[in-house]
């Protein structure tokens, strides 16, 4: 959650030794600032700022927020221009709540520049590549509304590549953005699925037409868990990768194709829209290629395509392929002519290809089947629920929508039963339950319960406003030094590092991952389970009476067979064991918030440095002394 110079200088160790082994020119190495890297770095360029010292960017000065290279190959056709940018916070707090990227409008303006500078050059094409730490689900807007994928739309790059998510939310950490001109788009707050359909409508194939504005975002997983690398290719304007797994071992043999491309994660509306309409270069469809990289002479290389028209997997083609002796890759680039508009198909998965590469060794290596559209289609992915809460999500846009829905709610559940129980003498029993048979007059008998334990009703309140008021507490946000910040659901309130102003509320909405589990994994249960703890008091007081048949206070009556006795010799009705489960269970629910609130706690003492009693109380010990004092009001006589 802070910076460790140890791992800073094992870092450059490290990537010493990785440029030295490869014999590559130390210039072509980029290392990206994330947000641990920032962790705790009061300002960029000061004593703790070990990324400007140890990374390879800062040795070789790059210290700007956007650095861009551009390539021109295939005797001056075409241009690759690579765009890279650093948009972490301009003040660095501690982990947890420095999770989003804070791309500011000098950031967003630089790399709108950047990506514009071969626009006055519209005969020759360019690729666009953009990488940065952050996925866009987890960046900012700028303090005048933009957003970087306004500014990647607007230029319709290639590809974005970030990282940020590591790998274990899922493998599918991909998304197609486009464009829509709808005023009000739900792609604000979601994108459900992984691609977007554009919308059908008329071709319009004059050369006036304006582009469609569309990027792909590819997002990587981590070296230091799963030991996951990408290799990415541009070949004639057609961008694909390939993500490589080195957790069981180094590979003899890896394997790009380059063409045609996944329709799952590489197709673009702009191809299917060239083809349709014969834009397109031709040269670049009329032959399969791959890339293959090898520690061992390559002896063969097959191209194997298959037909699933019919549900099963009919190889169509089994070609060799030719070495064509490419200089501009570092990988043998192979090829195998073909006619592409034999697989021109309205499915963009009907056809699926495979690459089979063979050394002097005999190893045989295999790509993955992938399904190929030469029309440009897009194959249909879906995510699982977590690749979409981490990349279908704008967490930006939903963060205070969801933080007002949650609080409202609370103060309802807290305020309606109050008032109906003022202002109409009627009363939820626990035969109105049993007659109704439903859940609202459950929950209804449970709100209302709580309301008849006034301190608890009046702490859970004030609890509330408390935490919509003032601050949840007081930590140390820089890596060293002596200032505090203190957060509330706005962000933190930090001193500059001249110890002259303050930083209003940064960390906005970083600090969400604090305050939005707070209020419904800990609030809201807790509220509920205590008013849950008061219900079960009166239904079981009134079963047990309804079973004396007697008035609380008159036990003479019962039956014999229905009365049992403690160890002191007290009177028990039969059912009162069988009704003691479920105090039992809220107990226990109860005794799981406290364990989590307590947990993260713990985790909030140890990343802020902060003492409970005097930094945190009333957040700290707020929850767990209510619970008590429920459990203390409710217990049976």
């Amino acid at each position: 959650m802070k910076q460790n110079e140890e791992e800073w200088v094992e870092y450059k160790n490290v990537m010493e030794d990785v440029v030295k082994r490869s014999g590559l020119d130390k210039n072509i190495f980029y290392d990206l600032r994330g947000n641990h890297d920032n962790f705790g770095v009061p300002v960029i360029g000061g004593s703790l700022d070990f990324y400007s010292k140890y990374s390879i960017n800062g040795q070789l000065g790059r210290s700007g927020h956007v650095n861009s290279v551009t390539l021109t190959l295939q005797a001056g056709k075409r241009k690759y221009l690579f765009v890279g940018l650093d948009s972490t916070m301009s003040v660095g707090l501690r982990g947890p709540t420095n999770l989003f990227g804070h791309p500011t409008d000098q950031l967003l303006a630089e790399v709108d520049l950047e990506l514009s500078q071969w626009d006055s050059q519209p005969l020759k094409p360019v690729s666009k590549i953009s990488f940065g730490h952050f996925p866009l689900s987890f960046s900012a807007s700028s303090q005048s509304g933009k957003t970087l994928k306004d500014i990647f739309l607007k230029h319709s790059l290639s590809a974005y590549v970030c990282g940020h998510l590591h790998s274990r939310f899922g493998k599918n950490l991909k998304r197609y953005h486009l464009s829509s001109h709808r005023f009000l788009s739900s792609q604000k707050f979601f994108q459900f699925n992984l691609n977007q359909n554009p919308s059908e409508g008329r071709k319009n194939c004059s050369f006036g037409a304006p582009p469609v504005q569309e990027f792909w975002e590819w997002e990587m997983g981590d070296w230091r868990k799963t030991r996951a690398m990408r290799i990415l290719a541009i070949d004639r304007g057609h961008v694909s990768f390939a993500d490589i797994d080195f957790k069981s071992g180094s590979k003899k043999t890896i394997i790009l194709p380059t063409f045609p491309l996944d329709s799952r994660f590489m197709s673009t509306s702009s191809s299917h829209h060239e083809y349709e309409c014969e834009h397109m270069l031709p040269s670049s469809y009329e032959t399969v290629r791959a890339l293959v990289f090898s520690v061992s002479p390559i002896v063969s290389v097959v191209a194997k395509i298959y037909d699933t028209r019919y549900e099963n997997l009919d190889i169509v083609v089994d070609a060799p392929m030719t070495n064509l002796g490419d200089e501009s890759s570092r990988g043998d680039l192979y090829a195998v002519p073909w006619n592409y508009k034999a697989f021109q198909d309205p499915s963009a998965d009907r056809f699926w290809l495979q690459i089979e590469a063979t050394d002097i060794m005999g190893r045989t290596t295999m790509t993955e089947l992938r399904p190929f559209s030469v029309n440009g289609l897009h194959g249909k992915v879906s995510w699982t629920w977590k690749e979409f809460f981490v990349m279908g999500c704008q967490w930006e846009a939903l963060y205070y929508p969801i933080l007002w829905v949650s609080l409202y709610f609370l103060l309802l559940i807290l305020l309606i039963p109050r008032a109906f129980l003022f202002f109409s003498r009627k009363q939820i029993t626990y035969k109105n339950v049993l007659a109704a048979k439903g859940f609202i007059s459950g929950v209804g008998l449970v709100l209302q319960e709580l309301c008849n334990v006034p301190i608890a009703w009046f702490g859970f309140l004030g609890y509330l406003f408390y935490l919509i008021l003032f601050p949840w507490f007081t930590g140390q946000v820089f890596t060293d030094g002596e200032d505090k910040g203190y957060m509330t659901y706005m962000g933190w309130a930090v001193k500059s590092s001249d110890n002259k102003s303050n930083h209003d509320y940064i960390g906005s909405p970083d600090v969400m991952v604090v305050v939005l589990p707070h209020l419904l994994f800990v609030v809201l249960p807790a509220i509920l389970s205590s008013g849950a703890l008061a219900a079960e008091r009166v239904v079981h007081r009134g079963k047990f009476l309804s079973v004396s048949g007697k008035k609380k206070d008159d036990y003479s009556g019962l039956d014999q067979r229905s009365v049992r006795y403690d160890s002191r010799g007290n009177r028990r009705s039969k059912f009162h064991f069988g009704g003691h489960w479920i105090r039992l269970i809220l107990l226990v629910l109860c005794l799981v918030i406290c364990w989590k609130h307590f947990k993260n706690c713990r985790a909030l003492m140890k990343a802020y440095e902060m003492n409970p009693l005097l930094h945190f109380p009333v957040y700290t010990l707020g929850i767990p002394l209510l619970l008590v004092y429920v459990i203390h009001k409710t217990k049976r006589n």
